[in-house]
């Protein structure tokens, strides 16, 4: 006997049809006018509901990116900085420059024994920030439990990217203040957790000196396998060539017409001599 299976609702909740549903982008009387239309166009589910103007492209990619467990984010979802382009323009060149740097880090650098890796680079204004948040981003569409820590306790700056509070984090916790957990999943992004900086203390490089920093990282590595940690300035602050070196390894970054190249090559120099394996560098264009 030959049983028909319908090719986008059945048992599996993943079908697109199901997805769309769930996501309210579809109603339940739109999918047999899809179904009708499908077999007579010959196109994918979801591209016929796009030709009977059911939905907009924007809103199928959404639904792909749910369907295939991809985290991905239309404009209206989220309220982020739009410098999370990973998260908002997952198709886009720089998108897939940032995979590539994914890809070098995995191979390179992250083991299961080695899952912290710090941000720097010279001066503010390079690009710190935008990177990590973009790369703790594409490090979490690929499944891994990412952790991004917020180090620079003079001028932070991942709350804001992700519209997350401040009034504890990173300072909280290293000054023995913190009563309950300060990590904080990032809304829509699924695998993606930011520590972030906190209230700004009158003494920071004594608080990432203490030996409560480094329990703190072995104990997140423990839960996370992915740890990008943003930094200060570091030719302005004192704190980042020893930071760098408590979590064992430092991508460096440039910013095309902005970072001098002297500046670059001190602090790679600086970071070796401080105990912290340069792992690369990357040229930040934005």
């Amino acid at each position: 006997m030959n049983t028909a299976i319908n090719p986008q609702l059945g048992s599996n909740d993943r079908r697109l049809g199901a997805v769309m549903l769930e996501l309210k982008l579809l109603r339940p009387n739109h999918i047999e006018p899809i179904l009708r239309a499908q077999r007579e166009l010959g196109l994918p589910f979801g591209n016929t509901a796009t030709q009977l103007g059911l939905i907009t492209e924007e809103q199928l990619k959404q639904a792909l990116s749910h369907q295939f467990d991809y985290p991905y984010l239309t404009r209206e979802i989220g309220e982020f900085s739009p410098r999370l382009i990973a998260a908002y323009e997952p198709s886009s060149p720089q998108v897939e420059v940032l995979r590539a740097i994914r890809a070098q880090l995995l191979l390179r650098w992250f083991t299961p024994s080695r899952r912290a890796l710090a941000v720097v680079s010279p001066n503010r204004g390079d690009g710190r920030s935008y990177l990590t948040a973009n790369l703790g981003v594409v490090f979490s569409q690929l499944g891994e439990d990412t952790l991004l820590i917020d180090a620079n306790l003079h001028a932070p700056h991942l709350h804001e990217i992700f519209n997350l509070g401040n009034r504890e984090g990173l300072s909280s916790a290293l000054a023995g203040m913190a009563q309950v957990n300060l990590i904080q999943r990032v809304p829509h992004l699924k695998n993606l957790s930011v520590l972030t900086a906190g209230p700004q203390p009158p003494n920071p490089s004594e608080l990432l000196a203490r030996p409560s920093f480094i329990e703190l990282l072995r104990q997140l590595s423990a839960h996370y396998e992915i740890i990008l940690v943003d930094t200060p300035a570091g030719l302005t602050c004192s704190d980042t060539p020893m930071l760098a070196a408590r979590v064992g390894g430092a991508l460096t970054v440039a910013r095309r017409h902005h970072t001098r190249l002297n500046d670059l090559r001190q602090i790679t120099e600086t970071l070796r001599d401080a105990g912290a394996e340069v792992v690369g560098n990357v040229l930040n264009e934005v």
